[in-house]
């Protein structure tokens, strides 16, 4: 992202892409650490220009979500879920996350996806899994999935183009059993309830055990084991 952001100021224009075959300093959301072994996964920086206002911002949370998990299905035919803001799961493990921040009315997007790693860390917040791990052990080509989500990711482009935000919303509902009566717990203020879809700039709505309507605003989201 760093690189990237150097490249923005530079004058960089929409769609472009940097690629390192490892990360040093790999940085997640909320200032978590990316694992970034070696010449196995991807980790991927984009610069977006999208017609969005401010309020809209978390809709590109949304757009690289779904393009990630679509490019995943194509290059190697495993479906994933995906659990507002940015976290794609297989199985409810996590094989892929999404890191965006504006720059000079530009999106700075971080893509990390685990391809062909085989082991990982104890204790992470979310148990990760990659997509050898979740294909029977077959190894995948990162080059496959690089061209599949820069092509995904054109799509839903184009969608927010012709179609406003109405369409991500309408398309990461569908694809995200997180979106709609899902209990969850919010990682920042421990409220718990039943989601209850997105709101018109891509914000995730719970309704809580009280009733009330919750925004979340900020944060993430985990499954609500304790009921």
């Amino acid at each position: 992202m760093t690189e990237a952001e150097r490249l923005l100021a530079a004058g960089a224009p929409h769609g472009t892409l940097v690629i390192a075959e490892q990360q040093t300093a790999g940085r997640g959301r909320l200032g978590r650490s990316w694992i970034s072994e070696p010449e196995t996964g991807i980790y991927a920086s984009i610069l977006l220009r999208l017609s969005l206002s401010p309020a809209n911002l978390p809709i590109a949370s949304l757009v690289l979500g779904l393009a990630t998990a679509e490019a995943i299905d194509k290059a190697t035919h495993v479906a994933c879920d995906l659990r507002w803001p940015n976290d794609v799961l297989i199985n409810e493990r996590k094989v892929a996350g999404i890191l965006t921040h504006l720059v000079d009315a530009c999106i700075v997007a971080g893509i990390g996806i685990n391809v062909n790693q085989t082991s990982f860390p104890a204790g992470l917040r979310t148990p990760p899994t990659s997509l050898r791990l979740e294909s029977g052990g077959r190894q995948q080509s990162r080059e496959a999935v690089v061209v599949a989500l820069l092509d995904s990711l054109d799509g839903f482009c184009s969608t927010l183009q012709a179609k406003g935000p109405e369409g991500i919303l309408r398309a990461f509902t569908s694809s995200s059993s997180y979106a709609v009566n899902r209990r969850v717990v919010v990682e920042e203020g421990g409220l718990k309830g039943l989601t209850a879809g997105l709101d018109e700039n891509g914000f995730l709505l719970v309704r809580c055990d009280t009733g009330r309507i919750a925004r979340i605003a900020s944060g993430g989201i985990r499954p609500d084991h304790m009921r």
